[in-house]
């Protein structure tokens, strides 16, 4: 975010999901009315297993690298018997998970800022489908998938109950809503960043290195220097019998909860290569550990990073000079929250581009699944477009000063298309940067035109002595819609429930995360209430300026 943010509050929950990797039947048996990609992967990931074993393997698109310089002597025999058979180092990931680590961290990577990150996606005991964020800073991760973890649940399970959502079905949705992050990255191929065990004794000793049980492409750790060019072989792809073998693999690590320093974190990654996402949502079927272990949120995130690639990463934030997670207070920056949300980690919320004192500043070039609203906007620290405030789905990621939290409602006519008057009203205040609801007279002819109106001329200039009879150099808003949409009606209906979702334990009631569910009203006009003491409401009228929200049981919701 743009703005100074303090820590967030720290807060305890007498919770944690399930850190073993559930049996592909279990996720076999949570269903849904309409599947999507990733969904339908973990639905018959049982029948891909049995035909593996039974006949030649299909080429699942998977491949891996090794960010670690050596590997356990203990692995299993069938596993090391396939390592023989793999390719060299790959340079080409070990190079980007150096310059990730220098965009994320910047020259050093404080410890403590470190372990606030270091945490699993868990879920609430009292909100089966709710994560529950330990410490201050994750939320830059962990909103974003809760806001399309959310989306998934309202678009295909409609009318189901939050409260019976089961712990196999949540964690279901949860590798939906991270492959759906994944695929707005729009990549040729997906690279999915785990963590390695720790080196054996043996391999201390001196046994000679080996690549990734998986298979493929190997790289040396992201803080070591690349090896020569001969070294670096193209990935070969992978069956799912092999990607089986490294989930054997995987899973025989008992020291997946402890522990470790930045440094060796950053030496035990590894990556695997992917080429569709129905093999991404089997894998990580079969190691939800690697989701639910002491750094869960960080591998997705570095995996969304490579998956994009750090180049195309580094081209849109353009300011590369600050690292993403601030280094004192371990928030993530806008281009941070922006990449989780739409794929792109440009530093900005506006629409399209912004020309600002000769710079080209890009902002949100399309309309996002997810919203996002922030308080900020109110503060004048920024501008939300309308890609952002109308996504394509009721969910939006809220800002605060200090964290984010996530926005939903089942009422999907929140986003059904513009009326023309709706447009007209968007398209005008979009030469209204300042909220003053007027424009200077000059500037009709270009609002016309952006509305496919009349623009001629002699049109126009009658049109400004109309809209301007006093000739103050300046047209009103409402004047302007008077004349031009003199039957405003709006798709918005006017009473809707809406919901709201806070990670941290410490904001919520008892310090157990749960959703909370409020009744809104939006009043005749433009006219809106002020409440200063009220972040909530005042955050809402961003997006709608005259809303008015009662909160069910009496309980106010924190945005912080």
């Amino acid at each position: 975010m743009n703005e100074k943010i303090v820590p967030e509050q720290r807060g305890g929950e007498d919770s944690s999901s399930s850190v073993t990797a559930k049996s592909a039947t279990a996720a076999a048996s949570a269903s849904s009315a309409s599947m999507t990609l990733a969904s339908a992967a973990l639905e018959s990931h049982k029948a891909t297993t049995i035909t593996t074993a039974s006949s030649n393997p299909r080429t699942s698109g998977a491949c891996a690298s090794s960010s670690s310089s050596s590997q356990s002597a203990s692995a299993p025999a069938s596993a090391s018997s396939y390592q023989e058979k793999q390719p060299m180092l790959n340079a080409t990931d070990m190079r980007e998970l150096r310059e990730i680590k220098q965009l994320l961290w910047g020259d050093n990577v404080r410890e403590d800022v470190f372990k606030r990150w270091s945490q699993g996606f868990e879920f609430s005991k009292v909100e089966p489908s709710a994560l529950v964020q330990k410490q201050g800073g994750p939320c830059a991760v962990i909103a974003p998938v809760q806001a399309y973890l959310l989306k998934i649940i309202i678009m295909d399970l409609p009318g189901i109950k939050l409260s019976e959502i089961s712990p196999d079905k949540s964690q279901n949705l949860l590798i939906q809503a991270l492959c759906d992050i994944l695929k707005n990255c729009r990549a040729p191929r997906y690279r999915i960043v785990h963590l390695l065990r720790r080196r054996g004794n043996a391999t201390e000793a001196g046994s000679p290195k080996k690549s990734s049980p998986a298979g493929e492409e190997g790289s040396a750790p992201a803080g070591q220097a690349a090896g020569s060019s001969e070294e670096v072989e193209e990935a070969a792809e992978a069956t799912p019998a092999s990607v089986s073998k490294l989930s054997q693999a995987l899973q025989l690590d008992q020291d997946l909860h402890e522990e470790v320093s930045p440094d060796e974190f950053h030496e035990r990654l590894h990556t695997l290569h992917f080429k569709d996402i129905e093999s991404v949502a089997r894998y990580y079927m079969e190691n939800y550990g690697q989701l639910a272990h002491t750094y869960g949120v960080l591998l997705f995130m570095y995996s969304v990073f490579l998956t994009k690639g750090s180049e195309l990463v580094a081209a849109d934030i353009s300011d590369t000079s600050e690292p993403l997670i601030h280094s004192t207070y371990g928030y993530g920056g806008q281009s941070l929250i922006n990449l989780m949300l739409t794929g792109r980690a440009v530093a900005h919320v506006w629409d399209n581009e912004q020309d600002v004192g000769g710079l080209k500043l890009r902002g949100i070039c399309e309309q996002s699944d997810i919203g996002f609203i922030t308080l900020m906007e109110e503060m004048r620290y920024c501008t939300v477009g309308s890609f952002f405030k109308n996504p394509r789905y009721p969910v939006w990621v809220m800002g605060s000063d200090t964290h984010l939290t996530v926005l939903f409602s089942n009422e999907k006519r929140l986003v059904s298309p513009e009326t023309p008057s709706e447009t007209g009203r968007r398209i005008f205040k979009s030469y209204d940067p300042e909220g003053n609801n007027f424009i200077s007279t000059t500037m009709l002819r270009e609002v016309l035109v952006a509305l496919n109106l009349v623009s001629e001329p002699a049109y126009v200039a009658l049109m400004q002595k109309r809209l301007d009879p006093e000739n103050l150099g300046i047209i009103l808003l409402n004047a302007f819609m008077d004349e031009f949409f003199p039957l405003e009606s709006r798709s918005t209906p006017d009473t809707f429930e809406l919901m709201h979702y806070n990670g941290i334990p410490g904001s919520n009631e008892n310090n157990k995360v749960r959703y909370y569910c409020g009744t809104a009203i939006l009043l005749e006009g433009d006219l809106k209430s002020v409440c200063t003491s009220n972040p909530m409401v005042t955050c809402l009228q961003t997006k709608w300026p005259n809303i008015e929200i009662n909160w069910h049981d009496g309980h106010m919701p924190s945005l912080n």
